[in-house]
């Protein structure tokens, strides 16, 4: 739950607007982001959309180019660069400050948190199996935090550094499968840094990528709506333009597609 609502909530929705959410969903993915522990969707947001816009230079706020610790965990430990700061107030959050729900959760965040992410998970087991409180706390509180923390935490680290680049050669967000299987589908990231606003984040549909399928799901029942790709021929087009050559997953309609790019360039293949 609180990974979902990190990856669907603050990430896909509340950052990148890559689908429309109904109210209902809207507060499911506030209840879920809040028991993440990771900050209100306010900042969090805010600091993404720094970190996209400004990506691996002094004004990101989580550099992978100060290293793999710095970029995992030490932002967290260290005061802002200067830059980060000063690009942070430049971001346009007129969405988020509009959305009554944000504003809430962001005035709220404290209270919300204890009741959210430490009263309600761990009370749970302890309610419904007579679980011990310390074994619910250590479990549901502790040994949940560390778990989801981390996993969020190798986007910005592992998938900075190593994997392919199939999308943007340039850039150092890669394709990292390990990152993708611990977050369900966000470590595919060199796909999303060059086409943010997708809401699938990937080539693969929802084949690798769990939160894309909850996102189709919401969609099935009415909770979600205008969700955002980027066409195909973009991707082909992107991909023979800037990729490192690595071959790129495609559907059967694309291929022909494809293959004319192959021998025009000679060398983005078929997967």
């Amino acid at each position: 739950m609180s990974g979902e609502g990190i990856t669907m909530g603050a990430h896909r929705y509340y950052s990148h607007r890559t689908f429309k959410a109904s109210f209902g969903l809207r507060l499911i993915l506030m209840f879920c982001q809040t028991m993440a522990g990771q900050n209100c969707i306010y900042v969090w947001a805010r600091d993404h959309r720094v970190h996209h816009k400004y990506s691996d230079t002094d004004a990101d706020p989580h550099n992978a180019n100060r290293g793999f610790f710095f970029s995992h965990m030490g932002w967290l430990m260290s005061k802002k660069h200067p830059l980060v700061k000063e690009k942070g107030k430049t971001i346009d959050m007129s969405d988020l400050e509009a959305d009554p729900l944000v504003r809430f959760q962001r005035d709220w965040y404290f209270a919300l948190y204890i009741s959210i992410a430490i009263v309600f998970p761990v009370s749970v087991p302890i309610y419904f199996w007579k679980e011990t409180f310390w074994n619910s706390l250590l479990v549901c509180y502790f040994l949940r935090n560390v778990m989801v923390l981390n996993q969020t935490w190798t986007v910005n680290s592992l998938a900075h550094i190593w994997g392919n680049k199939p999308f943007d050669k340039n850039i150092l967000p890669s394709e990292n499968p390990l990152v993708s299987f611990l977050t369900a589908g966000e470590g595919w990231h060199n796909y999303h840094h060059t086409f943010p606003w997708d809401y699938r984040t990937s080539e693969y549909g929802t084949t690798f990528t769990g939160t894309t399928m909850f996102i189709e799901l919401a969609k099935s029942v009415g909770m979600a709506y205008d969700l955002k790709t980027a066409p195909n021929s973009m991707i082909i087009q992107r991909s023979v333009r800037t990729g490192d050559g690595t071959p790129i997953h495609t559907t059967s309609q694309t291929n022909g597609i494809i293959e004319g790019k192959n021998q025009a360039n000679g060398h983005t293949k078929l997967r």
